[in-house]
């Protein structure tokens, strides 16, 4: 793939170790596959979900290599200054004329492809991000938009029959190594669409049964339970800021499975499971996705390819990566002033001294972004209602450590139960 850049565009790569770590030099592309510099690029593969094939586009003659030959749906090399993404997302559009989101994109796994051609002339060292689109069905061929310099055709092709086709080597596609990094496109694709769905039921349900339901049976005041209701609408505002710290399409997902969960005793246990994980990913399993892309949100996105008679436009599923991303993302603003509102009236409505302080420190908190007063007051709470809701732990910032995220806790002492564990604490 290094090579598919035409002879007259010569653009600047960003220089790579040979661990693929950033080392914050940049060459002219010519330059660096005469040099053997090792940098980055990306593959990117359309998939038709409804009929299990990929597209591929065939390469014009002139090319560097790949002349003429079946290839992946589109490719191109990361240029200085950009990402992965950004470069995925401008290869589709250039090359094939397909215009999609961010959330359209799935991270599979990197691989490392080296290659000498043209005699020792050309020495191409790339890290490749290999990306995956799952479309609905496949996008008609009048949609596409062909980049005429670079790309001679498109077509689908079904997943087993270009697998076997590349086993073979036939000499109309590009080649690659099945038994190496690369077989990890057709294993995920294969595995993900396999129709065990009692194994499937099996192994969440397994998932499920480490956590124990508990019921409480204590007795609130009325007054209590009004300060309760305000409460629990706080920590539902608090909920949704923190699925969207997770993942920025953790809402889409959210909405999906909810509404899919009346379908199947397996729909249900995704959409059990995801509620105690707040993501696709499972907490007890070092945040390994329980669910796929697969059983993802569908998008319906019109423009993103020119119009046909007939044809709504490209619907997508949502994708997000196998493994969870490292760090959490910022809060959305001013979702946290209207937690701040309900907290304030329902200081207003409590007579417990701790909890008034409490609330309506932690209210001015939510505006001023200044917590020390309401953590001082949260550490002295003695109240009926224990109420922990803000920003308190670095956990979901795999990355550094430095953001909070925003969590919500009620809970309802048990005062026997407290008592009890006094005396046990008094003999210690």
């Amino acid at each position: 793939m290094g090579d598919r850049d035409e002879l007259h565009e010569e653009g600047r790569f960003n220089i790579c170790t040979k661990a693929g770590l950033k080392t914050g030099i940049s060459k002219p592309r010519s330059v660096i596959h005469k040099h053997g510099d090792y940098h980055r690029g990306v593959h990117v593969w359309i998939f038709a979900e409804s009929t299990q094939q990929l597209l591929l586009q065939k390469r014009v003659d002139h090319q560097h290599s790949s002349s003429g030959l079946w290839d992946i749906s589109s490719a191109g090399h990361v240029s200085a200054g950009d990402t992965p993404l950004i470069t995925a997302r401008r290869g589709l559009l250039e090359e094939l004329g397909v215009n999609l989101p961010d959330d359209a994109f799935e991270l599979l796994f990197d691989f490392m492809e080296e290659r000498v051609t043209y005699r020792g002339r050309f020495m191409d060292k790339e890290f490749n991000d290999v990306y995956l689109v799952t479309t609905l069905a496949p996008i008609p061929m009048e949609a596409f938009t062909l980049q005429g310099s670079k790309v001679l055709a498109v077509k689908y092709i079904s997943v087993e029959e270009y697998k076997h086709l590349l086993v073979k080597g036939h000499p109309a596609y590009v080649p690659y190594n099945l038994d190496g990094q690369y077989g990890q496109l057709f294993d995920i694709i294969t595995k993900r669409y396999q129709d065990n769905v009692v194994e499937k039921i099996l192994t969440l349900q397994k998932k499920l049964n480490r956590y124990a339901p508990v019921s409480l049976d204590v007795e609130l005041t009325e007054e209590d339970k009004e300060v309760m209701v305000l409460l629990i609408q706080a920590g539902r505002i608090i909920d949704d800021i923190f699925y969207n710290q997770v993942w920025y399409s953790n809402a889409s997902l959210r909405e999906w499975l909810n509404q899919q969960s009346q379908l199947s005793e397996f729909d249900m246990l995704k959409w059990k499971y995801y509620l105690i994980n707040k993501s696709p990913w499972s907490t007890l399993d070092e945040n390994e996705a329980f669910v796929t892309t697969a059983d993802s949100a569908m998008k319906l996105f019109p423009e993103a390819t020119r119009k046909v008679v007939g044809w709504k436009g490209v619907e997508y599923k949502v994708a997000f990566p196998m493994l969870k991303p490292p760090g959490a993302n910022f809060y959305p603003p001013d979702m946290d002033k209207m937690a701040a509102e309900l907290l304030n009236k329902a200081g207003d409505l409590t007579t417990s001294p701790s909890l008034k302080r409490f609330l309506h420190s932690k209210a001015k908190a939510f505006l001023s972004n200044d917590y020390y007063d309401s953590d001082i007051a949260w550490m002295e709470l003695d109240s009926k209602l224990d109420v922990t809701i803000g920003p308190y732990e670095t956990y979901e910032d795999v990355l550094f450590g430095y953001k909070a995220a925003f969590e919500a806790f009620i809970g309802i002492r048990d005062d026997k139960a407290t008592a009890q564990l006094q005396l046990f604490g008094d003999h210690l």
